[in-house]
């Protein structure tokens, strides 16, 4: 490992650049790495771009394109044999990368990926929703795929496939993770550093409408050839919930509300079953609880995200708050 570019896309992120930026450094400089930092800017006009500059990062100017495009503009731009991937809003560790080069070193995996958690101030929905990537994370394990929140991996890997899907609107660390995994590339996940994630929902509809984005590229997926179990898993709950709900909302107009109030509980099944899977949230009530309410909707939002992949329609990120 000779040098490392941490690509950092970014569009109006000012507020939460600068952060970023300064722990990528320390953890860079901590690690002993030759580094640079590029940033790839999607048309900001809050001065990230000025603000990145005066930290020292490359800019480059890439405005109208996806996030996928995006990331592809930073990683042609970069120069060193290691690329790093962090979202503007992503304070990492200041042992970071120098667990990275340990990993490396020792030849435990070819990506890493760490968990992000939300900073005390996030309202508690944001805090539970990524308090269950504790609980599905909680210990070092190989995964299919990991989120481009927070991605190192050797350049040569992201050569080999092809880099990020620029076709697809949301989902393309899914995909990406998923082509490595094809290539043979070892995919490892690690508890610990903490990072602390600071692009947390302020308010519900921005939840609810983040969470419609992400879901909106499983058709395309699907249709990409990743029809694995595990990807259609989801998508299956969602259709699935939707026509629990169906069925009550049938039943209560055919004068049986006993009989839609049994397939309204029913629905919370699935939700009741994902809150609990793993041992972290089973040893923890209100956590359960809450991310069993969280999982609820989000099944409904994913067959709302289904339905409008399956017919080309497009959901947008929404604006923060």
């Amino acid at each position: 490992m000779k040098r490392i570019s941490i690509i950092v896309p970014t569009l109006d992120e000012a507020e939460r650049l600068g952060r970023t930026l300064e722990a990528a450094r320390r953890a860079a400089e901590r690690a002993g790495l030759e580094y640079e930092l590029i940033v790839p800017d999607n048309g900001s006009r809050d001065g990230s771009q000025a603000l990145a500059r005066g930290l020292g990062a490359r800019v480059l100017d890439c405005p109208g394109v996806n996030i996928g495009a995006l990331r592809n503009r930073g990683a042609a731009a970069a120069s060193g044999d290691c690329l790093a991937f962090l979202d503007a809003d992503m304070e990492m560790p200041a042992d970071w990368l120098t667990t990275w080069r340990t990993v490396r070193e020792a030849d435990r995996a070819d990506v890493l990926g760490l968990v992000h958690q939300a900073p005390p101030q996030a309202p508690w929905y944001a805090r539970a929703w990524l308090q269950r990537l504790v609980a599905e994370r909680d210990r070092p394990a190989l995964l299919d795929w990991l989120p481009t929140a927070n991605l190192c991996l050797e350049r040569a890997w992201f050569e080999r496939v092809g880099g990020f899907d620029e076709r697809l609107r949301s989902g393309e660390d899914k995909d990406l993770g998923l082509r490595l995994g094809e290539a043979g590339a070892r995919l490892l996940s690690l508890p610990t550093p903490t990072v602390l994630n600071w692009g947390f929902e302020g308010s519900w509809g921005e939840w609810l409408g983040k969470e419609l984005w992400r879901q909106s590229s499983q058709a395309q997926l699907l249709r990409k050839g990743h029809a694995s179990l595990r990807l259609l898993r989801f998508p299956l709950l969602a259709a699935g919930h939707w026509a629990l709900d169906a069925l009550a909302l049938l039943c209560l107009l055919l004068g049986q509300p006993a009989a839609a109030l049994g397939a309204f509980a029913l629905g919370w099944l699935p939700a009741g079953l994902l809150s609990l899977r793993h041992r972290y949230t089973r040893q923890r009530p209100l956590l359960a609880m809450r991310l069993a309410l969280l999982h609820w909707l989000r099944l409904h939002v994913a067959g709302i995200a289904l339905l409008m992949g399956l017919t080309n329609l497009t959901a947008r990120r929404p604006s923060r708050g």
